[in-house]
Formats: C-alpha cells, sequence, structure tokens
C-alpha cells in the first residue's frame, strides 16, 4: 500500500471485508500498544459489530482498506453503558500502520460527527485508554472535550476499567 494514498470514500463496510477489518485493528492496536493475544470479547470482531452497528471503512483510491470505525444505529442498544439517548457513541478506530499521518483517523471522525448530526443525534461520546495519548491529541483538535465525570467503563453499573471520555457537543438538531 502507498503511504501517499488518501481516503476516497468512507462508506459501510461490506461482510467480505470483516476479517481484513479485523487485521487491519489488530495490526493499528498492537501498533501503538503492543500484543493483547486471542481477543475474547465478541465485538472485536466487525462480523459480531456489524449484526447491530455500523462498521465504517476508509477506503483508498486504489481500494485499500485504510481505516476502520464503528458506530451505534439509532434504536439499537448502546455500545457503552453510560452513553446519554442524545449521543452517538462509538468504538474501535483503527488505521493501518502502513497508513499512518494522512488524515483518516481525522476523515474518520469528521464523518462520524457528520453522521451524527444528519442522524439527529446531540453530541458525539467515546471512551479511549488512558495511555492513548495520540489519539486524545486527535479528539481534542477535532473539537472533543473530555468529560472526566463519565470515565470508566462500565458494566451492570460496575466500574471494570479506567478509560477516559470524550464527548463532541453538537447541541440540538
Amino acid at each position: 500500500m502507498s503511504v501517499q494514498q488518501a481516503v476516497t470514500v468512507i462508506r459501510l463496510a461490506r461482510p467480505g471485508e470483516y476479517e481484513a477489518i479485523d487485521a487491519l485493528i489488530r495490526a493499528a492496536y498492537a501498533h501503538d500498544y503492543g500484543e493483547k493475544g486471542h481477543a475474547t470479547d465478541p465485538m472485536q470482531f466487525a462480523a459480531t459489530r456489524a449484526e447491530n452497528y455500523d462498521v465504517w471503512v476508509a477506503e483508498g483510491a486504489e481500494g485499500a482498506l485504510l481505516g476502520s470505525i464503528t458506530t451505534r444505529r439509532a434504536g439499537v442498544p448502546p455500545l457503552h453503558e453510560d452513553v446519554l439517548d442524545s449521543e452517538l457513541d462509538l468504538r474501535i478506530l483503527g488505521v493501518s500502520p502502513d497508513a499512518r499521518r494522512q488524515g483518516i483517523a481525522a476523515a474518520l471522525m469528521t464523518h462520524v460527527i457528520g453522521h451524527a448530526r444528519e442522524t439527529g443525534f446531540q453530541g458525539v461520546f467515546l471512551k479511549t485508554g488512558p495511555n492513548m495519548t495520540g489519539a486524545h491529541a486527535l479528539y481534542e483538535h477535532l473539537g472533543f472535550v473530555r468529560a472526566p465525570k463519565r470515565d470508566g467503563l462500565w458494566i451492570g453499573g460496575k466500574k471494570i476499567l479506567d478509560l477516559f471520555t470524550f464527548v463532541y457537543p453538537l447541541g440540538t438538531p
């Protein structure tokens, strides 16, 4: 893949691309944070996410998948327990290590913000690891604000993991 390949389109993933998306996400996270071993969370797999959520891809000019992100669909359970009904939440943003520093993550995030606005959400919500400082800088550059009172991964009302929360306020539609 050319390191100069620009994003030509952001679109919903096709079922035949799910395994390639999984490989891209694994490579992206391993590149930044090291190998994590075999994933046991079914949400780590694009095919599972696509059953109820929108799996988006950034496609390059030559047709290569450069990045991916997953967002909640209106009317389905949120991806995070503590998201507000008025917020579009997202998970699992990743960019191929070969395609870094080309604005792909920013393009995916900007697409999500526009999609949230178009579908009537009043904000965009995400959680990220405290060590993901590069991602934090991107979110802040795009206008996301930290929401520390909403930090943590909560399941069944219990905090099970330390995560930072960022919110992009859109206001009322």
